[in-house]
């Protein structure tokens, strides 16, 4: 898959725990660990804002292509 999903990298940066993050974006620990894997086929914007919200981060931080 080209599009690699970063989200280990910014949790450690970070240091939050993946449930940590789960419970502050109101997902469940599950479809963030199907994000985390990088076994999602999609991810909603909402998450994604979310996502960076509460890592303070960019989408390209989490989302990467490789060619």
């Amino acid at each position: 898959m080209p599009i690699v999903i970063n989200l280990d990298v910014m949790l450690s940066k970070r240091k939050i725990t993946s449930l940590e993050l789960a419970q502050k974006i109101d997902i469940t620990p599950a479809n963030l660990s199907i994000l985390k894997t990088g076994k999602a086929k999609a991810i909603r914007l909402s998450t994604l804002e979310a996502i960076c919200r509460e890592l303070d981060c960019q989408p390209g931080d989490i989302l990467e292509y490789i060619n």
